[in-house]
């Protein structure tokens, strides 16, 4: 079998993504700008959407799980007085509405959405229907009865009322959130109908828009050792779960897949947590009776 071209590169890259580019393109150029073999993205963005795109190389893309069950801010902007079938800008106005409600209705509205919600994804999305995704029906013109979803979503604020047509939202929620939907369903809610005007996701579990490099920045450092003292390290994408150091035994024992024994913790048993040894990690897992039982080896 041929082997992959490319260096073994493991880390995080964090990429403030533009709109009009898909994430699965970011993920290629960055992969490119590295030489890395192997890359991977912590969370789909819509290509009209911007902000953090947290890309996994390496070693690094047996973390992404912990970084796409991570909590994620957006920023939006939503229409209202226009619905469109994508839920967004992009799409085709389908229906209209002259009602305009007040900032005081907004805000009455907004609890409605907070909390474990179930969500109905947009008819353009990248759901499974019978094996098809949804966007894929959807462009020929089919139109589906999508299953809700559950959502735990942690605030929903409005940040501004823009102008008599337009307000700005924050939302923080968890794992599998349409952003699109949160504004379909708020302007059915409030008889005025809506969509996404514009999208940002500002942070990703620990990784901030504001630490991403752009891809214009991406291009001029592509190649160099500037971009590889860019990429941060493989454990930031375990922040969420505890830290466990190991004996010399137990590292031996981790590198080969094994239970491998972990110096005293707080850690009780079961808990998922991650092993390191001299400051490398080892491996992902489950604490069990002073061992870690790996689920994950990092072969760095």
């Amino acid at each position: 079998m041929a082997r992959k071209k490319g260096r073994d590169v493991s880390g995080w890259l964090i990429i403030d993504k533009p709109a009009g580019i898909t994430s699965t393109s970011v993920v290629n150029k960055v992969r490119w700008a590295l030489g890395a073999k192997k890359a991977g993205h912590a969370g789909t963005l819509d290509p009209a959407a911007t902000g953090v795109l947290a890309v996994a190389l390496g070693e690094a893309t047996k973390t992404v799980p912990y970084i796409t069950d991570a909590d994620k801010c957006y920023r939006f902007q939503v229409r209202l007085g226009a619905a469109t079938n994508t839920d967004d800008a992009e799409g085709e106005v389908i229906e209209t509405s002259d009602k305009r409600p007040s900032d005081d209705d907004i805000r009455a509205a907004l609890p409605q959405f907070v909390g474990d919600i179930m969500q109905v994804p947009p008819q353009f999305s990248a759901v499974k229907v019978d094996g098809e995704r949804a966007y894929a029906l959807a462009r020929k013109g089919e139109e589906m009865e999508l299953a809700a979803r559950p959502l735990g979503v942690e605030s929903l604020t409005l940040v501004s009322r823009v102008d008599v047509d337009t307000v700005e939202l924050e939302m923080v929620c968890g794992k599998g959130g349409y952003v699109r939907s949160i504004a379909r369903d708020l302007g059915q809610v409030l008889g005025c109908l809506g969509h996404v005007l514009w999208l940002r996701r500002e942070w990703s579990g620990p990784f901030e828009a504001s630490q991403g490099i752009s891809l214009e920045t991406l291009d001029e450092l592509a190649k160099t050792p500037e971009l590889d003292a860019r990429v941060q390290p493989l454990e930031i994408g375990l922040a969420d779960l505890p830290e466990l150091k190991c004996t010399p035994e137990g590292a031996v024992r981790l590198r080969n897949g094994n239970p491998g024994m972990v110096l005293a913790s707080a850690c009780e048993y079961g808990d998922e947590a991650w092993v390191s040894y001299e400051g490398v990690p080892l491996a992902v897992g489950t604490y069990k009776a002073g061992e870690l039982h790996p689920s994950r080896v990092f072969n760095l």
